[in-house]
């Protein structure tokens, strides 16, 4: 129980610094500014500390911050609203960051996913033009379900290779609850460094996938699958090891929603069914602005299944 106390006073205490760091005034604020044109840079030595710390500590404060009580697992797509809540935070900080330092890669990376996320496409674009002009990545938590559906990856996009990442490099330890893996404490910097879109470049992917060995790219309601010429071998932190011709892959980001269906029963009771539908819109913007930016030949083929309840 002592513990359990100690751990929410230091909860309580992250929150309020990342508050405090949200409130900064932006000594780098440049309107109209064109960020095509900043050198953008990993070097934590370089940036403005409290815009780093905007991109690392803070983004994990938010993504660990309790937004679920025990109630509102009751409310029909009350999930939805929280992963938007979450979403809209993450973005916020990063714009904040880069306001303090445009130079920071770390939130120009951020926000091309969260404006992807929250479904800002032309913002998007911007920032994933910025990033991977830059040399940079953007970078996805993710669940490959045909290797471990109980670990999370790190997938990172880039000119030249979709790079995958176990959590574990950049943790060491992966706490587990009920067997599921779980994000580390903001003090774990490696990994939300990396997660930003600058992973220690000591730190070996788990495995490189060239663009030239992507064949297809197909979405999904679920999922992206990349289906790919040669096999690749994907380990997760629990030792799970598959080869793969075809990689299925949640890149995590926005969620699926009920769709509640009333008809009558042969009582003439009404009959009221829910179905779980997956964010086949979100599926359908990844799979466009990844190959806009890493196939401007127009090579990989891109197609996509049928909405509906299935992958």
């Amino acid at each position: 129980m002592l513990l359990f106390w100690a751990g929410m006073q230091i909860r309580a205490l992250w929150s309020t610094a990342v508050l405090l760091l949200a409130a900064l005034p932006a000594s780098a604020q440049q309107p109209g500014i064109d960020w095509r044109e900043v050198a953008l840079t990993c070097d934590r030595d370089a940036l403005d500390p409290d815009s780093y710390e905007l991109t690392t500590t803070a983004q994990a404060i938010n993504l660990l911050e309790p937004r679920y009580g025990f109630w509102d697992r009751f409310i029909i797509n009350e999930h939805v609203r929280t992963l938007r809540d979450l979403n809209l935070d993450a973005h916020a900080l990063a714009e904040r960051a880069r306001e303090r330092d445009p130079r920071n890669l770390m939130a120009h990376s951020i926000l091309g996913r969260q404006y992807l996320t929250l479904g800002w496409q032309r913002a998007a674009r911007d920032a994933w033009r910025s990033v991977l002009g830059s040399g940079g990545a953007v970078v996805f938590t993710a669940t490959l379900y045909d290797v471990d559906a109980k670990s999370y990856f790190l997938v990172a996009f880039d000119r030249d290779a979709m790079r995958i990442y176990r959590a574990g490099q950049f943790t060491g330890t992966v706490e587990r609850h009920l067997g599921m893996a779980e994000f580390p404490e903001p003090d774990a910097t490696a990994f939300y460094a990396a997660w930003a879109g600058c992973p220690d470049p000591a730190v070996a992917p788990s495995a490189t996938i060239p663009w030239s060995q992507v064949r297809e790219i197909r979405s999904g309601n679920w999922v992206l699958w990349f289906k790919l010429t040669d096999k690749v071998t994907i380990v997760s932190d629990r030792n799970k090891q598959k080869s793969l011709e075809e990689i299925k892959v949640n890149l995590h980001g926005q969620t699926g929603h009920t769709e509640l269906y009333v008809s009558p029963d042969f009582d003439g009771d009404l009959n009221v069914r829910g179905v779980g539908l997956g964010p086949y819109d979100y599926q359908r913007s990844l799979r466009d602005i990844i190959s806009e930016f890493v196939d401007p030949g127009r090579r990989i083929k891109l197609s996509s299944s049928s909405r509906g309840a299935g992958w």
